[in-house]
């Protein structure tokens, strides 16, 4: 499972089963019922006298569990009240509200752009949002279009009702858009969902039909950082204290010894190997998960990848043996060309946590790009074709524990311009259960995507 799991359970799953619950209390901690893989645990294992932390998660006396090894031996577990890094929320802020900081990026008649397989999607800030195709004939350009929502002075006013929304997102609602035949005529509407990204230029990271002509667009931006309910805000790792009791080890026997076990197991590297440039420079994030729709996850990071030459990166990923990696908060995202994509977790001492979100089958993708659009284009300002998405696809990841069926993902490869030429952003959205769609948007694909067949697979250019 790749849920973040209530202190009783994680224990006994780090334990490997091992462990025997005796007696628990307060299965209620911090007065919230929920966890979630924000909430991450970690256990510390202190000697007989220590002191507590005097910020972050709290402790009480009776909130604890006692746990026992198959090799009897004993510990007294303290459990935290959850902490989930929102602290900053509780200050006094007297700054501008967040529709104060969108107000420019309003009034300078600013449009974004997304362009899909078949639509073209244009959020034109605090005046429309339109969905739109253009096709060329016979020397005429033919527009479909809907406008998904437009901004009057009765729904300008209503994005100010949301000003203190302890969500990490603030939406403002474009309602009164082309009528919408499947509702009885009702006009289609929008929320556009504005993200504090502190390096983004107010572009579309996604947009949704949640709802039968309702829509939700996520739009990045980094004017709203400046209000601190909206910037970015680390999640701390809640500590589990468990000490030793009746005479027992500072920390289980079979612990120890499997850490041992694992430290044998950690390859070394040459000084030769350690400088090599297929090292990956390090990762910064730069937006924690969010949630939006109710069920779909967005997460939304930017990597800087090797300082390879052009041919030499673009070889080595279309081989598979390059993968680039993104995702930030929790889980991070790894993206293996013609092999997986992968889920996981880091932890200096409980090692890499995987789990398989889709694994390559040529076979299966060519079946499903017979039915579905493996690649699609667009027409330059010069009249010039040129391909603008490919869409691949990987199943038979690891087993839903909430569906019963294997995880399966569609990879959108897409061009994106930047001022590093070796930047790469991923994004994870889940629009059903389980099925999942990864973003990858990178400069380095827009020098390959010319080269996809109608299958979508790419080959290295002549």
């Amino acid at each position: 499972s790749n849920e973040v799991m209530d202190g009783t359970r994680l224990l006994f799953v780090l334990f490997g089963g091992l462990l025997e619950v005796y007696c628990g209390v307060s299965a209620n901690r911090g007065g919230s019922p929920s966890f979630t893989d924000e909430i991450p645990f970690k256990i510390n294992w202190p000697g007989a006298e220590f002191t507590l932390p005097t910020s972050g998660a709290l402790y009480k006396e009776d909130d604890f569990v006692i746990m026992t090894t198959t090799e009897k031996e004993k510990y007294k577990c303290l459990l935290p009240s959850l902490s989930n890094g929102d602290g900053d929320d509780d200050k006094v802020y007297a700054g501008p509200t967040p529709g104060d900081l969108l107000d420019p990026l309003f009034k300078q008649n600013s449009c974004s752009y997304r362009i899909e397989s078949y639509w073209t999607y244009e959020v034109c800030h605090g005046k429309h949002v339109r969905q739109y195709h253009e096709e060329k004939e016979t020397g005429q350009i033919k527009v479909q279009e809907y406008v998904l929502g437009s901004m009057t002075k009765s729904t300008e006013s209503s994005r100010q009702k949301y000003k203190c929304q302890l969500t990490p997102y603030y939406p403002v609602l474009m309602a009164h858009g082309t009528a919408c035949v499947l509702k009885q005529n009702t006009p289609r509407s929008t929320n556009v969902l504005y993200v504090c990204h502190p390096e983004a230029k107010n572009e579309i990271l996604s947009i949704a039909e949640v709802t039968t002509c309702e829509y939700e667009v996520v739009v990045l931006t980094p004017l709203i950082c400046a209000h601190p309910k909206y910037r970015f805000k680390s999640s701390p790792v809640n500590a589990i204290f468990c000490q030793a009791m009746s005479g027992s080890p500072l920390r289980p026997h079979s612990l120890s010894q499997m850490d041992r076990e694992q430290e044998l197991l950690k390859p070394t590297f040459t000084a030769e190997e350690s400088t090599s440039p297929v090292r990956e420079e390090a990762f910064s994030s730069t937006h924690k998960p969010l949630v939006v729709g109710g069920q779909t996850q967005v997460t939304v990071g930017t990597t800087h990848i090797s300082r390879l030459t052009d041919e030499q990166l673009i070889k080595e990923f279309l081989s598979g043996s390059y993968c680039l990696h993104g995702g930030v908060g929790w889980w991070k995202y790894e993206f293996c060309y013609g092999k997986h994509v992968h889920q996981y977790h880091e932890d200096k001492e409980q090692g890499k946590n995987i789990v398989v979100v889709g694994s390559w089958n040529a076979e299966e993708h060519l079946q499903w790009a017979q039915k579905n659009v493996a690649r699609s284009y667009q027409f330059k300002d010069d009249g010039v074709q040129k391909v603008k998405l490919v869409s691949l696809f990987y199943g038979h990841g690891d087993v839903c524990d909430l569906t019963g069926k294997p995880r399966q993902v569609i990879v959108k490869l897409k061009c994106k311009e930047s001022e590093s030429p070796h930047a790469v952003t991923v994004y994870m959205l889940e629009p059903q259960t389980c099925q999942y769609v990864l973003g990858v948007e990178s400069p380095v694909i827009c020098q390959i995507l010319d080269t996809a067949d109608e299958k979508g697979l790419l080959s290295i250019s002549s």
